[in-house]
C-alpha cells in the first residue's frame, strides 16, 4: 500500500507546480478582482452590462477557446505577448507563468462574483456614517467596507484557487503540457490516462487534488469564521 501511495519525483513536481500556479493566479487576481467587484457593485455607468459580460465570459466560453484567445494575444507573435517579450523579456506562452495567467483568467469571474455579492450586501448607512464624521472615501473603504467584505474576499480567493487547481482546457491550449514547466495536476492526470498502466498514477494524483481542494475549503471556512467573529467583537 505504501508503494502504491508513494509519489514519484515527476508527480511531486506536478503537485508543487499546481500549487504554485494556483497561488500566483489567486494573488495576482485579487487586487484587480476587488477593484472590478467594487466598480460593478457600487456604480452605474454606460456599458456596465458589457463589462459585466466580459468579466463572466470565461465561465461561458469553452476553456479551449479561452486558451486559444490567450495564445493569440499573449503568444510570442501576439500583440501583447510580442511587446512584453521585446520590451521587458516577459514570456507567457509555454511557460509556467502562462499557466498562471490562464488559471487567473478562468478563476477571475468566480472571485469577482463572490466579492461583488459581499459588497452589495454591505449596509451603506455604515459607510455614510463614517463619511459624516469626516472620513475620506479611501479611509471609509479601508477601515469600514474592507473588513465587512472580508469573508467574501476570502471566499473569492478560495474559489479562484480551486478553479486554478482544476483548470485544464485553457492551460493546455495556451502553454501545452510540458513536464516540469507547465504540466499541472490535471495535465499530469490526463497524461497518465493516455499511457497503458497509468491508472495508478492518475488515481494517486486525483486523491492529492481532492485533498488539496478539501484543505483549501476548510481553511476558507475557518478564516471566514475568524474574520466574522473579529468584526462583531470589535
Amino acid at each position: 500500500m505504501e508503494g502504491w501511495l508513494h509519489l514519484s519525483p515527476e508527480e511531486w513536481t506536478a503537485v508543487r507546480l499546481s500549487v504554485r500556479v494556483a497561488t500566483v493566479a489567486m494573488l495576482a487576481s485579487l487586487p484587480i478582482g476587488v477593484a472590478v467587484a467594487y466598480l460593478l457593485g457600487r456604480y452605474k455607468f454606460p456599458g456596465k452590462s458589457i463589462v459585466d459580460g466580459i468579466v463572466l465570459l470565461p465561465l461561458i466560453l469553452p476553456p479551449v477557446v479561452t486558451g486559444y484567445l490567450l495564445l493569440l494575444t499573449f503568444g510570442r507573435r501576439g500583440p501583447v505577448g510580442s511587446f512584453l517579450a521585446e520590451q521587458f523579456g516577459i514570456v507567457f506562452s509555454f511557460r509556467w507563468t502562462g499557466a498562471a495567467l490562464a488559471c487567473a483568467v478562468m478563476g477571475f469571474p468566480l472571485m469577482v462574483r463572490a466579492i461583488r455579492l459581499s459588497i452589495e450586501a454591505v449596509d451603506r448607512r455604515l459607510e455614510e456614517a463614517a463619511g459624516t464624521l469626516g472620513a475620506n472615501p479611501l479611509w471609509v473603504f479601508v477601515f469600514v467596507t474592507l473588513p465587512l467584505i472580508a469573508p467574501g474576499i476570502i471566499a473569492g480567493m478560495i474559489l479562484c484557487f480551486a478553479k486554478a487547481m482544476g483548470e485544464f482546457g485553457a492551460t493546455i491550449t495556451f502553454v501545452s503540457n510540458i513536464p516540469g514547466e507547465t504540466q499541472t495536476l490535471p495535465s499530469a492526470i490526463y497524461t497518465f490516462t493516455q499511457v497503458p498502466g497509468g491508472e495508478a498514477g492518475a488515481l494517486r494524483l486525483t486523491l492529492v487534488s481532492i485533498a488539496i481542494s478539501m484543505a483549501a475549503l476548510m481553511v476558507s471556512e475557518l478564516m471566514a469564521r475568524w474574520v466574522g467573529r473579529k468584526i462583531w467583537t470589535e
